[in-house]
């Protein structure tokens, strides 16, 4: 297995075509980067879990639909899929409401981690969603230890959706905190950056955690990382729509992707010019999920990424 990514799924209801209407669209991070490294061709697992419910089926099926494995297939009855409803604001903006039941959003238990899954694969990753809830949390935590423990590439991606945690930006940046001593490659988006004092505080962020690598998404204005105390700026692309849903997923999974591909297996074996040509593809990955609108459908293949650079 090249991804073993864990976390939250979740359900957006989107406008539909006629007044009243609305579609549904599985997400969450760490299911949408699993889609979309599966969309570039590398072998990925899901660790999820879903309710017994006409909506947890429904994401299970998206996800085999889209290439990935599911690796906790047991729906359960005890809990109920977390839902959010999406609304468009008369600028176009989305416009999240969270339907959860409390203890049942995130049911992801620290059983279903198993070692032979990471041990299986190059790449762990989670994303902070599933530190939001204790179970979902200990879970997670256990992965990622796991994935260092076995000297895994281990990748994390901070979510905007965790600073509406009871407690705000403090208990999510105390939380986040809490595993990035595990963490070899950093995801954050610049407006997230206000989690842990914004774009300066980045490079001593890196020296506190012994972070290898921190890449900042800038939605048009490309991408910047943070690697052996320099700075790494990659040009963006202007996007025609300002929904940027499942951008960042389409960035990081193109990425992943390109590491991937040229054998990076261990964080020390990370340069430069790697680094530069993965975020050069991460660039165009998320432009052209934006350029469809986000959501799962508009995740691009490794086919597409390529004849864009071409």
């Amino acid at each position: 297995m090249d991804l073993y990514s864990i976390g939250e799924m979740l359900i957006d209801f989107i406008p539909g075509d006629v007044p009243g209407s609305y579609l549904r669209n599985a997400g969450g991070a760490p299911a949408n980067l699993a889609i979309a490294a599966a969309r570039c061709g590398l072998d990925t697992g899901l660790c999820c879990s879903v309710g017994n419910d006409d909506f947890g089926r429904f994401l299970l099926d998206t996800l085999r639909q889209n290439g990935v494995r599911a690796l906790r297939t047991e729906l359960c009855d005890e809990a109920v899929t977390t839902m959010a409803f999406v609304t468009l604001t008369e600028t176009g903006e989305r416009s999240f409401t969270f339907a959860r039941k409390p203890g049942a959003d995130m049911f992801l238990r620290e059983s279903d981690v198993k070692e032979s899954d990471i041990r299986e694969a190059v790449i762990v990753h989670a994303g902070s969603c599933s530190l939001s809830a204790s179970p979902a949390a200990e879970a997670t935590v256990r992965a990622l230890r796991l994935g260092r423990q076995l000297d895994k590439l281990v990748t994390f991606d901070v979510n905007y959706r965790d600073m509406m945690w009871p407690g705000g930006m403090t208990a999510c940046a105390a939380k986040v905190g809490e595993i990035l001593p595990d963490v070899d490659l950093l995801k954050i988006a610049r407006e997230e950056t206000v989690l842990f004092g914004g774009e300066d505080a980045l490079p001593a962020l890196m020296e506190r955690y012994g972070l290898t690598l921190v890449v900042e998404t800038l939605g048009s204005g490309g991408a910047r990382g943070y690697f052996r105390g320099r700075e790494i700026r990659v040009p963006g692309r202007p996007a025609r729509c300002a929904d940027t849903t499942g951008a960042g997923d389409a960035f990081w999974g193109a990425f992943l992707s390109l590491l991937r591909f040229r054998g990076v297996t261990r964080a020390e074996e990370l340069t430069e010019p790697l680094i530069r040509e993965a975020m050069t593809y991460g660039n165009v990955g998320g432009w052209l999920c934006v350029q469809s609108k986000g959501a799962i459908a508009s995740l691009p293949s490794w086919q597409e990424i390529r004849r864009h650079l071409a």
